[in-house]
């Protein structure tokens, strides 16, 4: 979000004819949904683009709460709410296995040590002891 393209200037700016009314729909117990309308620069509903829906849940982990949001392609908020689980539990799985493959890099990261490598066939020197 935060990113802008090559070539562009540093100056912060809404689009006027990217905009969206925001409406948020909960069940206040397993998520949200929220349901995103065009909006021309007048606030009038902008007929030539969709209307967008997207889910929203947490999942509790030893850091504390991680939140997920995806996508629903839906038509409308009742379609929305009856994908709403599976969709969920998709992006709920597919953040585990990033998760799990960010941790396995970790583990796997080789450190080298501030001297560097030892020369070739010895023990290297990079201690700082030295004997006179």
């Amino acid at each position: 979000m935060a990113t802008r393209p090559e070539g562009t200037s540093t100056e912060i700016r809404i689009d006027p004819s990217s905009l969206y009314q925001e409406e948020i729909f909960t069940d206040r117990r397993v998520g949200t949904i929220r349901r995103l309308t065009p909006v021309g620069k007048d606030g009038e509903r902008d007929q030539a683009r969709a209307v967008l829906y997207v889910g929203e849940t947490q999942v509790l982990t030893p850091a504390g709460a991680l939140p997920i949001a995806f996508e629903i392609g839906a038509g409308s908020l009742e379609e929305a709410a009856d994908k709403f689980g599976q969709l969920a539990k998709e992006a709920i799985e597919r953040t585990v296995k990033e998760l799990q493959e960010l941790r396995r890099q970790a583990a796997s990261s080789i450190v080298i040590p501030q001297g560097g490598l030892p020369p070739a066939g010895g023990m290297g020197g990079g201690g700082k002891i030295q004997m006179p």
